[in-house]
This record gives structure tokens, C-alpha cells and sequence, in this order.
């Protein structure tokens, strides 16, 4: 067998590589650039499953980052249990084909309770007084104690919010290269997010975010040549490119301007009724499932947003088909934003009314994404929030505003130029983009070869 490290740059296309990206320049002299055909949806975990197990979400079940479950009467994301993939991961069919296979899966999603040999990822500690500790989940367990002591407590409010940074992909390097340097997996899965966070508050502005290629840059080229110098083959990709927006649609306020939408009052506050709904939307980045309570329903919520302003196209389950979207998690309806547009999960219409969540970093209790969580009302007002916990008192880090419009940045659709492509570096060539389920058998022929 052969030992592989692929590394997932996210956000990384041709859009960005340049006077800022110097060895990933180089790299790509010595190697080849080819891009990546847009996973649908464009989105992390999407992507990353049908990279991993060579199916679209037809198939293997994950239609967004998150859905509706109609079991539970909730829409969740950011799941973490291997057991939702529905499809055979890359290894798992490596072990198949020889025991003495294994995989670090270090960061890459749905990376709980799988049959990984070494796996990390985020899960921080929930205290019975409401506090959010950072910290993450590994196997085997031994595993996290030996990063944390070696390289401190995963640094989880570096890795998603406002203070979203550098800190976390160099924590997820170092945790890489320890894993290698102990156990020498034949296959190292690593995933290094720091470019999501620019692009999606600047857009693929060069100048904007030349630090954040400077400093992407360097840590990709230590990495490689770590690697290389184990006589490990490197590949580099991505999940998606980011191209510019620069119109949020509130796809939920419009269903509630039909009378569609479930709301309820506490405490003053509004919050969405999903189950109660005749229809709702669950809205993540450029994608929104949109499940309805009859087909009636669905044939008057189609022709409502079919003519929304930013819409490019609704789809049922039939027309879902084509795509590779059609499952029970899906919605009745996916919607598809226009290229410049994004959809918010915003349900009211009066801001003093939003939700206490709507102005926190609360990933599992929005109804949808919501990547407006990057910026902070004011940093005095952080600051003070944080000493107040610091001292012991209880104190609520409402510092998200409310303005979608400060997002520059987003992706989801696979109808974008191709400079906003996924990008494949590797020694291979290839004619034309790769198709998204065609990674993991590439990957697999790299261990074994293409005989087997």
C-alpha cells in the first residue's frame, strides 16, 4: 500500500491563488491544478461525504449541513454521527480490500463512531451552569488527552465566530502531524477551514484577505513538506470555492408574509414553529430545503418563490432527481439561489422580537445557517460580556448582529464560474473536472493501485 495525505483547503479556488498564495504556486508547478466539478450542494458536509463515499446525497443521505427531521418535529445541524452517512466511507472499503489499512480522519465531518483508526473533531463541554467549554471529541479517547496536553485545549472559539482564526487550522496541523508521527495511518484526511471565514465576511477579494492566503499559505507548505519528507503523497482540494454576493434573501419572512409559517411568542419573543407550519424553510448559505404540509401547498409555495427576487430555481422531488438531491431528508422543495444571492434563516420581521439566539453563536439552535455569527456587534461589548463570565456572573454574548448584509461572500450552487470551482492538486493529470463521486476512488487507487 501506498500512504496518502489529503488535505481539504476550504474555500480554496483559482479565484484566490496568486501573488498571496506562493507555495501553493509552487506546488502547483511541481504537481498539477485541476479543478472539481461543484459538489451538489457545494456545502461542508455534503461535499465531504460525497467525496468520501463516492455518492451523491441520493444516495447517501446528507442534503445540507443540515434538515428537518420529521421523526423528531426538528430541524437539526451540525449532527456529528457517522451512522447518518447512508453510503460505504472510503475507509471502510479500503479495510476491505486490506486489514492492514488505516485512517486518520482528523477534523473532516460526520467523524463520531465510525471506522476511522484515529479521529478528532470539535465537541466542546456543556456545564450544567450554561457554560460552553472548548474542547473535542477523539478516538480513541486517549487521543484527545495526548493533544490537549501536547497542544492545549482545542481552541473552538478560533475555529467558528467572531475570533474565527488562524489558531484553529494550526491546531488541527499539529494534531495531523502527531497522529502521523506516532501511528503512520496509510491514509491522513485533514481539514483546515481558516479561509472559510474571509471569504465568506469579504468575498474572493485578494487584497482584502492577502493575510489570510499569507498565512494559509504558509501552513499548507509546512505541512507538505512534512509529509513529503515521510515519503507520503499529498493531494490538495476543496470542498467549494466562495464567490461575491451581495443579496440576502429572507426566504422565511416570505413565507410568513403567506401565512405559512408557524410562529410563537415567549417571552415577548418570536420563535419558529416548524411542526406547526404549513411550510418552512431551512436555509444554508446558497440552498434552502423547504418542507410543506400538503401538496397543495407545496403547488402554491412554488409559484410564491419561484418569483422571489434572488431565486433561480425551485425544484421538487421529481426535478430533485437530476440533481442528486432527491431523498426523505430533502425538502418537499430546494431552493436555489442566483448566483449573487444567499438565503437567511431569518423568520421575523421586527428585530426586537428576533429570538435571544439570533444575537449569539448558537450553531444548533438557529433554524439554518447563519454565517453572519463571523461578526460581532462591537468588541467593548465582548469584552465586557467575557469579564462578567470571567468573575462568575452569568452574562449572555449577545454580540451577533442582525445585518445580513455585511456578508460579502457565499457558496452552495454548483451553476458558478469555474474560477469559483474546487480545486485537485496532485501529481495526476487530468482532462476536464473531476466529478465529485470519482475522489474517493482516486484516492483509493493511489493506496492500492489500479488493479485491485
Amino acid at each position: 500500500m501506498n500512504r496518502v495525505c489529503v488535505i481539504d483547503v476550504v474555500g480554496l479556488s483559482q479565484s484566490v491563488l496568486g501573488e498571496y498564495t506562493p507555495f501553493l504556486n509552487a506546488f502547483v508547478k511541481r504537481n498539477h491544478l485541476g479543478d472539481i466539478k461543484p459538489a451538489m450542494p457545494a456545502l461542508t458536509t455534503a461535499s465531504q461525504t460525497t467525496y468520501l463515499t463516492g455518492t451523491t446525497p441520493s444516495e447517501h443521505g446528507i442534503v445540507a449541513n443540515g434538515w428537518y427531521d420529521h421523526s423528531a418535529s426538528e430541524i437539526q445541524f451540525w449532527k456529528q454521527s457517522n451512522k447518518l452517512v447512508q453510503a460505504e466511507s472510503i475507509w471502510t472499503t479500503a479495510k476491505k480490500r486490506n486489514a492492514d489499512f488505516s485512517c486518520a480522519q482528523m477534523f473532516w465531518w460526520y467523524n463520531m463512531y465510525n471506522d476511522a483508526d484515529y479521529s478528532v473533531t470539535p465537541r466542546p463541554n456543556y456545564l450544567a451552569d450554561g457554560r460552553k467549554m472548548p474542547d473535542c471529541y477523539a478516538y480513541p479517547a486517549s487521543l484527545r488527552d495526548e493533544l490537549t496536553e501536547k497542544f492545549g485545549k482545542f481552541p473552538l472559539f478560533n475555529f467558528w465566530g467572531p475570533n474565527a482564526n488562524i489558531v484553529s487550522s494550526r491546531w488541527i496541523a499539529n494534531s495531523a502531524m502527531y497522529v502521523e508521527e506516532k501511528h503512520q495511518p496509510t491514509l491522513n484526511l485533514i481539514y483546515l477551514p481558516h479561509l472559510d471565514y474571509c471569504l465568506q465576511k469579504f468575498g474572493p477579494d485578494q487584497e482584502k484577505i492577502k493575510n489570510e492566503l499569507l498565512e494559509i499559505d504558509s501552513l499548507v507548505k509546512e505541512l507538505v513538506e512534512f509529509f513529503e519528507s515521510r515519503n507520503i503523497e499529498v493531494i490538495l482540494l476543496s470542498e467549494y470555492g466562495i464567490a461575491a454576493v451581495d443579496q440576502p434573501v429572507h426566504i422565511n419572512r416570505a413565507l410568513r408574509k403567506a401565512g405559512l409559517l408557524g410562529i410563537r411568542m415567549e417571552r415577548g419573543l418570536e420563535l419558529l414553529d416548524a411542526a406547526a407550519s404549513d411550510a418552512f424553510a431551512v436555509s444554508d448559505h446558497q440552498i434552502a430545503h423547504v418542507y410543506c404540509k400538503s401538496k397543495a401547498i407545496e403547488t402554491k409555495v412554488k409559484n410564491l418563490l419561484s418569483s422571489l427576487d434572488g431565486v433561480d430555481k425551485v425544484l421538487d422531488k421529481v426535478e430533485q432527481k437530476s440533481y442528486g438531491m432527491d431523498h426523505e431528508r430533502s425538502g418537499d422543495l430546494l431552493v436555489l439561489a442566483k448566483r449573487n444571492a444567499w438565503f437567511t434563516y431569518y423568520f421575523w420581521e421586527d428585530d426586537a422580537k428576533a429570538p435571544d439566539y439570533a444575537r449569539m453563536v448558537d450553531i444548533h439552535k438557529k433554524p439554518g445557517y447563519d454565517p453572519v455569527e463571523m461578526f460581532m456587534t462591537s468588541k467593548s461589548r465582548a469584552i465586557f460580556k467575557l469579564l462578567l463570565k470571567k468573575i462568575g456572573f452569568r452574562a449572555v454574548l449577545d454580540i451577533t448582529p442582525l445585518d445580513a448584509n455585511l456578508v460579502k461572500g457565499s457558496h452552495g450552487i454548483v451553476d458558478v464560474e469555474r474560477q469559483y470551482y474546487p480545486i485537485w492538486i496532485s501529481k495526476d493529470k487530468f482532462e476536464g473536472s473531476l466529478e465529485p463521486t470519482a475522489i474517493k476512488e482516486i484516492i483509493l487507487n493511489k493506496i492500492f493501485g489500479t488493479d485491485q
